[in-house]
């Protein structure tokens, strides 16, 4: 028999953590145990993996014991109050938040990136923002064929990437609004059904939002170049699940149309979706629920030497989040 991890979810009954326990079954991952964490309005709650019903523990700091690899998607703050218990305990920590990603002793992977920095953890591997990741899934082929120079990206966020509680205000304002009712923000800062807005987070010194910030620092470091120009605008769209995102790349050496389009459709994790007859490109509803981001509308830039347009969807759960952790798990088992 091969070997077993005991492996914990903390953040069990959140839309990631979720995702996570789904991910685990279906990719097979070699779970000998799995323990689920959440807060203590969730003690008590039971969740399906394997068939069987696995009860919902109370996120403690010492609730770690045996526990070799833990799937943190549980927030900043309690990653930065857990997740040292965790390593204490013996346990890798791959974790979901912004808490360790920009800490020089916790590698930021995307599997197909840069796996090999998986090697250099010191007990905790940070998942990139989903937004990045859906960024990067698509530019690293290209960058790996001419050097990636600037980025002009514009994204189309769903209500997923704020969680259950956001997804159920899009869809009851969507209800009210049908209804004639007002949409009243309970969660979001503004309405959401039939609207969009800027990205939900503070506007830093620079006039970027934390989400755009984000993008820029975690690019540089997961591509090992502060050297590449990023420009992002980050925006909600009423779309429930999968982000978009519209890019406009330079590199420094052209990159035909055909040379692109061959190389996304080999890369892992991305699904060519590039038909011009059909005006048949990649929609977030299409990349709901799929493990591949979604490429396509890969066109010259008209405007601007050796760049190339494109648009990409990714579901923002799992690639952007879930998916994208337990990958992790399996290379640093492999």
């Amino acid at each position: 028999m091969s070997r077993q991890y005991h492996v914990a979810v903390v953040g069990a009954t959140g839309a990631v953590g979720v995702e996570m326990i789904k991910t685990l079954e279906k990719r097979n991952f070699p779970v000998g145990k799995l323990s689920l964490f959440a807060s203590a309005r969730s003690k008590g709650k039971t969740l399906s993996f394997r068939g069987k019903p696995v009860p919902v523990r109370e996120l403690t700091h010492d609730c770690f014991d045996g526990v070799e690899i833990a799937l943190f998607s549980a927030g900043a703050g309690r990653s930065r109050e857990f997740a040292a218990d965790a390593v204490k305990a013996g346990a890798v920590v791959i974790d979901n938040s912004s808490a360790f990603r920009m800490d020089l002793n916790a590698p930021l992977v995307v599997p197909e990136i840069n796996p090999e920095d998986i090697r250099k953890h010191k007990g905790i591997i940070a998942n990139p923002n989903c937004s990045t990741i859906i960024m990067l899934m698509p530019l690293w082929p290209l960058h790996r064929i001419a050097k990636l120079r600037r980025v002009v990206v514009s994204t189309y966020q769903a209500a997923s990437g704020a969680g259950a509680q956001a997804m159920a205000e899009l869809e009851d304002q969507t209800r009210d609004v049908l209804a004639g009712k007002p949409a009243v923000p309970k969660i979001m800062p503004h309405r959401y059904a039939f609207n969009l807005f800027s990205h939900n987070t503070a506007i830093g010194e620079n006039g970027y939002n934390e989400e755009e910030n984000k993008m820029v620092k975690e690019t540089w470091k997961i591509l090992h170049d502060d050297t590449i120009k990023i420009c992002p605008t980050c925006i909600r769209v009423p779309v429930l699940r999968a982000h978009s995102e519209s890019m406009v790349a330079e590199f420094e050496k052209p990159i035909s149309v055909a040379q692109a389009r061959e190389a996304l459709a080999k890369a892992p994790g991305l699904k060519l979706v590039d038909d011009r007859e059909r005006n048949l490109f990649p929609m977030p509803i299409d990349a709901t629920e799929q493990y591949d981001c979604l490429v396509g509308r890969i066109r010259e830039d008209m405007t601007h030497a050796n760049s190339l347009a494109l648009f990409v969807a990714g579901d923002q759960l799992l690639k952007g989040a879930a998916l994208n952790a337990v990958q992790i798990a399996e290379v640093l088992v492999g």
